[in-house]
């Protein structure tokens, strides 16, 4: 005996070709799925507002070494172990001390934020 009810189906959510469109703007197929959606849309930290790492402060005193060996060896015509060990006091001078004003700053402007939050 043939089956009297149909089974359900979901509604195809594709094109006459075939193509499948991938259209994050159509309606959430469950209230799940919403709930997804509107938790994903929630802004992205502002990067200044991320405390400071050691990992940022050792890449900008490497960054900030080797531009000072560079001018150093072209601009002063040092000699290559003089810029060197320039570049290196420098790099050991430059990653403490970025490391302490980026906090200082961050810390700075949490107790702003806060402020005006408790306002």
């Amino acid at each position: 005996m043939a089956q009297t009810k149909k089974k359900r189906r979901r509604k195809q959510r594709g094109t006459q070709g075939g193509r499948i469109d991938t259209n994050t703007r159509s309606k959430p197929r469950s209230r799940a799925e919403a709930k997804a959606r509107a938790r994903s849309k929630r802004k992205p930290v502002a990067r200044v507002d991320l405390p400071p790492t050691w990992r940022s402060s050792i890449t900008r005193g490497l960054v900030a070494a080797v531009i000072f060996f560079v001018l150093l060896l072209l601009i002063f015509k040092r000699p290559v172990g003089t810029s060197l060990a320039l570049g290196a006091f420098m790099l050991a001078f430059y990653i403490p001390a970025g490391y302490f004003i980026d906090m200082t700053l961050w810390r700075r402007r949490e107790r702003t934020r806060m402020r005006s939050r408790g306002d």
